[in-house]
């Protein structure tokens, strides 16, 4: 079954990640249908924006812990970077839109899309440093749009914070209530649709050059090991087991 359902039409590609059951956590499955679905809607000439959605109330809860536990992904599987890369270099604008909440690994999806819809009900976390672990990859894509001070708290304290918190730090561009979540959406895309295609791949090249590419590529291949490390590290084990077994961790005092 598949994990990410694909509409286009109008001059929108649709990606919608369709795994509720585990929070739309970024599985095996579910980065590889989506690194394929980004590619062929980036190739596709009748589309002009892309839109990232998701089914159920979490939009993405960042990576599989189950799979994590499990080891180190096989070769040639889509890798998150890869995903946020081919989001960054993208000549045809993403919009991410949530419905749902977004945690840890989803927020590296955000960051890295052009314009970011949220429904202000919608809360974020980055909690990786409660399983044990780093936000590494992510931060190539979140430093370059929130402010530091912002980022800062965010990753420190693992504490979720409003839709408005997160437009306020850079995040998230557009914030409004969930019944006009498709009104927002509609007038984004009509604009994108309104743009001549290579004026406004140009015009994106702008801010996200070949030379910044080419530099977050180094960059988040340094945080793909740095992530690594703490995944495998005793600290990182600990986590993961702790939230498998749904108790605290051997570090945090009792009581």
């Amino acid at each position: 079954m598949s994990l990410v359902k694909v509409d286009v039409g109008g001059g929108v590609a649709r990606l919608l990640l369709d795994s509720p059951a585990n929070r739309n956590a970024l599985s095996t499955q579910l980065r590889t249908e989506l690194y394929t679905a980004l590619r062929d809607a980036i190739a596709e000439d009748g589309v002009r924006s892309i839109v990232l959605s998701h089914t159920g109330t979490v939009f993405c809860s960042g990576a599989d812990l189950k799979e994590a536990r499990g080891g180190p992904a096989a070769l040639r599987t889509a890798t998150v970077p890869q995903i946020l890369i081919d989001i960054w270099r993208s000549p045809k604008p993403v919009i991410a839109v949530l419905a749902g909440v977004a945690r840890a690994g989803g927020l590296g999806l955000v960051a890295a899309c052009d314009v970011v819809i949220a429904s202000s009900s919608v809360t974020f976390a980055c909690t990786e440093v409660h399983l044990g672990v780093v936000p590494a990859v992510i931060s190539a894509v979140m430093r370059p749009r929130m402010t530091s001070a912002a980022i800062h708290q965010l990753y420190l304290t693992g504490l979720p914070v409003s839709a408005q918190w997160a437009q306020q730090a850079g995040l998230v561009d557009v914030v409004v209530e969930p019944e006009r979540l498709d009104d927002e959406l509609r007038r984004y895309t009509e604009a994108f649709n309104l743009a001549a295609p290579q004026a406004l791949a140009a015009t994106k090249r702008l801010s996200r050059s070949n030379d910044a590419i080419a530099a977050l590529q180094t960059e988040l291949a340094q945080l793909e090991k740095l992530s690594a490390r703490h995944f495998a590290s005793e600290e990182g084990r600990e986590g993961l087991a702790a939230f498998a077994e749904k108790r605290r961790p051997r570090w945090a005092p009792s009581g």
